[in-house]
C-alpha cells in the first residue's frame, strides 16, 4: 500500500519577510500518516493556565450552596452557568504564607507573590527581593522546551516593578504572580501589541517607541508578509485542514485589527495621556483581547503554560462600564457599607463574565480529538478571600477544563479548611506529567478531581 498523505512536523511555521512567523494550529496532516487508517492518534498536549483577580471576592455571593454535582451557582458564578459541567468550584483552600507571620501590614503584596508559590516573601522595598518559584514556572521548566515560548505572562494593569508598593513590600511582589527563581519575577506584558509582536515576531522590540511607532504605521499585516508561504502550504492540504487554517488566520487578523483600532483610539481620544499603544480604552475589550492572545498561543502550541493578571493586588482600577466609578481597592474596605459591597460584587461579576468569554473561546476551538478546553487546566482565583479583612483562608478558586481526560469537572468540592493551595498545584502538575515532590508549603496532593 502506498500512503501519499502529507505529513507535517508539529512545529511548522508560516514564514515571511524579516522575522515574521506564524505557528500553525494542530492539523490532521501533523498526525503520523498511518493514524488516518489505523487506530493510532496524535495526543494533544495539556495546557496549564492561571487567571488572577485582585483584592478578594465578596464570598457570600461566591461560595455555592451544596457540594458535589448538585451545587447551586451563586450570583458571582452565574455568568459561568453554561460551563457548569466544565469546571470545579473548590472551597477550603488557603494561602497561609500570605499572612503576616510577624511582618505586619502588606497583605496585598504577600497575596500576589505567594499565590502560585506558597512561599512567604521577604519584606523589603529594595533590590533584595525573595519569594519562591511559582507553579507555572515549574511546569514551564519541565515542558517548555517543546514550544517556542516556555511560558506566557500577560496582565491587564501596568505597574512599576521597583520601589515600595505596599507597606514596605517591593512593587515586584504586587506586579508579578509568576517567579522563575526566588529572586527573579516574570513581569506580565500588559500591552496587547507587544504581546502580539512577541508571539509572531514581526517587529524589533528593542527599537525606541517613536521608531517602532513609525514602522508600525507603514507595516503590512503579518498575514500579508507570510502570504506566499500560506498559499504553498494550503495547496497541499486536505479540506478539513484548509478550513482549520482559514479559521485560525482569520482569528489572527481579527486580533490585529482590534489592536490597530485601539492604537488609533488612544491616539485620537487620549492624546495627552501617556499610555502604551494597543490598549483598548474600555476594560472589557482589553481583557478579551488578552484572553484571545492566550487562546491563539495555545491553539498554535506556542506555549503550554500561561498566566494572566486581571489586575494587580491593591488595584485602583475604576469600572465606569458597569457604573462603578470608584477605585476597586478602597471599595473592598467597605466597613460593611451596603452600597460599597454592591459595587464590589458588580466588579466580581464582570470578572467572571470575562472569564466565561475565555472559556467559550477555548471550548469552541478544536484541538486534536476535542477542544482546547478539553485539553486544558485553567485555575481562576485570588490570593485573598475577604478583601475587607485581608483573609487568606478559604480562597475563591475555580478549576476549568478536563486536563486531557484526567479531570472530571462539574462539581463543587469542599476540602478540609486549611488545605494548602499548593496541594492543588502539585496535583495539576502531576496531571501534566510534571513530577514535583514539594511546592512551597504543600503537604501532598488533593483528592476528588478524578472521581465522579
Amino acid at each position: 500500500m502506498i500512503i501519499t498523505r502529507k505529513h507535517l512536523p508539529r512545529r511548522t511555521f508560516l514564514r515571511g519577510l524579516g522575522t515574521a512567523a506564524i505557528a500553525l494550529p494542530f492539523l490532521d496532516a501533523m498526525k503520523p500518516a498511518l493514524a488516518a487508517i489505523g487506530n493510532a492518534s496524535a495526543k494533544a498536549p495539556t495546557r496549564l493556565s492561571f487567571v488572577y483577580v485582585p483584592n478578594g471576592i465578596a464570598m457570600d455571593d461566591w461560595t455555592p450552596k451544596g457540594v458535589g454535582k448538585g451545587f447551586e451557582l451563586t450570583r458571582i458564578l452565574k455568568p459561568l452557568e453554561s460551563f457548569r459541567e466544565d469546571l470545579f468550584v473548590l472551597s477550603g483552600l488557603q494561602d497561609h504564607n500570605g499572612n503576616a507571620l510577624g511582618d505586619g501590614a502588606g497583605d496585598h503584596a504577600r497575596a500576589g507573590a505567594s499565590f502560585l508559590s506558597g512561599v512567604h516573601c521577604k519584606k523589603t522595598a529594595g533590590a533584595d527581593i525573595q519569594a519562591g518559584v511559582s507553579a507555572d514556572q515549574i511546569a514551564a521548566q519541565a515542558v517548555g522546551s517543546a514550544t517556542r515560548f516556555p511560558s506566557l505572562e500577560l496582565g491587564c494593569e501596568d505597574s512599576r516593578t521597583v520601589g515600595n508598593c505596599d507597606s514596605g513590600y517591593s512593587c515586584a511582589y504586587t506586579n508579578s504572580i509568576s517567579w522563575r527563581t526566588p529572586t527573579t519575577p516574570m513581569p506580565p506584558e500588559v500591552n496587547p501589541r507587544m504581546a502580539f509582536e512577541r508571539l509572531f515576531g514581526t517587529i524589533d522590540l528593542s527599537l525606541d517607541p517613536a521608531t517602532r511607532a513609525r514602522r508600525l504605521q507603514y507595516r503590512k499585516s503579518i498575514l500579508d508578509m507570510v502570504r506566499d508561504d500560506t498559499q504553498k502550504l494550503v495547496g497541499t492540504l486536505g479540506r478539513a485542514d484548509r478550513r482549520k487554517i482559514d479559521e485560525y488566520l482569520f482569528a489572527v487578523r481579527e486580533i490585529e485589527k482590534r489592536i490597530e483600532v485601539a492604537e488609533k483610539d488612544n491616539h485620537e481620544v487620549l492624546p495627552t495621556i501617556e499610555k502604551p499603544a494597543g490598549i483598548p480604552t474600555t476594560f472589557p475589550e482589553y481583557a478579551k483581547l488578552m484572553y484571545d492572545l492566550q487562546v491563539l498561543a495555545f491553539q498554535a502550541d506556542l506555549t503550554r503554560v500561561s498566566t494572566l493578571v486581571i489586575g494587580r493586588e491593591g488595584s485602583m482600577r475604576v469600572y465606569p462600564e458597569i457604573n462603578v466609578p470608584d477605585p476597586h481597592h478602597p471599595l473592598t474596605h467597605h466597613r460593611n457599607n451596603p452600597e460599597w459591597i454592591e459595587k464590589v460584587k458588580k466588579i466580581n461579576c464582570l470578572h467572571t463574565e470575562l472569564f466565561a468569554y475565555f472559556l467559550q473561546k477555548l471550548k469552541s476551538t478544536p484541538d486534536g480529538d476535542g477542544t482546547l478546553l478539553d485539553h486544558s487546566m485553567i485555575v481562576y482565583g485570588s490570593g485573598l478571600s475577604d478583601g475587607n479583612r485581608h483573609s487568606h483562608e478559604d480562597l475563591p478558586v475555580l478549576l476549568a477544563g478536563r486536563g486531557d481526560g484526567s479531570l472530571k469537572p462539574g462539581r463543587h468540592i469542599a476540602y478540609k479548611q486549611g488545605t494548602p493551595m499548593t496541594n492543588l498545584y502539585l496535583t495539576l502538575l502531576d496531571r501534566m506529567g510534571v513530577k514535583s515532590e514539594k511546592l512551597g508549603d504543600s503537604t501532598g496532593k488533593v483528592e476528588h478531581l478524578t472521581e465522579l
